[in-house]
């Protein structure tokens, strides 16, 4: 009785030993962490937005704007971590460096980090393939302004008084290689004109309002801020429908130039290989809060329309805005490094 009691205490521990083995050799925190952590409660502490701008920009006030939403509705706080510099590759690096767990992420103006995989020669980072798409956020359209005591109030005006004033006419912008700079530089190759690029550090509405230069393409902000002012006019914008900020500025297409369509999206990106249910989390709580008053008033103050598509549409999005401005750069023959 004892050598069978005896093997039957072993043979219940050999089958315990067994169990726990296969338990352990099947778990899936330890056979795919990025899974496991999918299945887990998100987000258990606060999620950091850095932006690539400094404060007042509109990424800076969507980040600020949708952070305020999501962290009452994730029950996390949302930090909002301001590192510009560089065309946007600091920022950018630091969040494809992070760990792809959903608590570090990019709001991110798609047009500059389309730009950057062209412009910069020796990035840290890939643009497609070091990021998960999460949420695309807004779109603004740009807007080409004049001083209003210039004697163009359209744009067939504006082409007519360039195409005779040669290269004596010239044109700013907020820097070369930025999305105002070769949307410039793609209206002097569609209207045939031969207007001097002259590049600023920061936004150009001053510098049309002195007469430094003629027109520029502006951001949404400033360009509503002076039009409505009466510091400039407003002679067309680069969507294809026109803005509620702007009722009365036609489009590009409605002034005689087509297919001119440019926006400027902000999005939120986040590192590569994020669980595929925490970007699926962020997302949709993003798209909730697209549609809430605040939010929809804090959009149309910077003329910013809510753009709300899924995660995979989102990253086709980018893949071809990265070939459509990288292929407008190259033409323009710009790089930063």
């Amino acid at each position: 009785m004892r050598l069978a009691t005896l093997r039957l205490a072993t043979l219940r521990r050999t089958l315990a030993r067994a169990v726990i083995a296969l338990t352990l050799l099947t778990a899936p925190w330890l056979t795919h962490p990025a899974r496991a952590q999918s299945t887990t409660a998100f987000p258990t502490r606060a999620i950091r937005v850095i932006v690539p701008f400094p404060a007042g920009g509109i990424s800076d006030v969507l980040a600020r704007a949708l952070g305020v939403q999501l962290a009452s509705r994730l029950g996390q706080p949302v930090i909002i971590d301001n590192r510009p510099g560089a065309g946007t590759t600091i920022a950018a690096e630091q969040v494809a460096r992070a760990a792809p767990d959903g608590y570090t992420l990019l709001m991110q103006d798609i047009a500059t980090h389309a730009l950057n995989a062209t412009l910069y020669r020796n990035l840290g980072y890939d643009t497609l393939r070091d990021f998960s798409a999460v949420a695309l956020v807004a779109a603004s359209p740009l807007v080409l302004v004049v001083n209003p005591e210039a004697n163009v109030p359209s744009v067939a005006s504006l082409i007519t008084a360039a195409r005779s004033a040669g290269d004596r006419m010239s044109y700013g912008s907020s820097g070369n290689g930025t999305l105002p700079h070769l949307v410039g530089e793609a209206f002097k190759s569609q209207a045939s004109l031969a207007t001097t690029h002259v590049p600023y550090k920061g936004q150009t509405a001053q510098h049309v309002l002195s007469g430094e230069v003629a027109w520029t393409f502006s951001v949404m902000p400033p360009a509503v801020a002076a039009a409505k002012g009466g510091k400039l006019r407003a002679l067309a914008v680069t969507s294809t429908q026109r803005v509620g900020a702007l009722p009365g500025v036609p489009t590009m297409a409605e002034a005689g130039v087509s297919g001119f369509e440019f926006m400027l999206p902000s999005g939120l990106l986040g590192p590569a290989a994020m669980p595929r249910a925490v970007i699926a989390r962020i997302h949709a709580e993003v798209t909730m809060a697209l549609g809430t008053p605040e939010l929809q008033a804090t959009l149309a103050t910077i003329g910013a329309e809510p753009s709300p598509m899924s995660p995979e549409a989102f990253a086709g999005f980018i893949a071809r805005e990265t070939e459509r401005l990288g292929r407008l750069a190259r033409q323009s023959g710009t790089q930063l490094d």
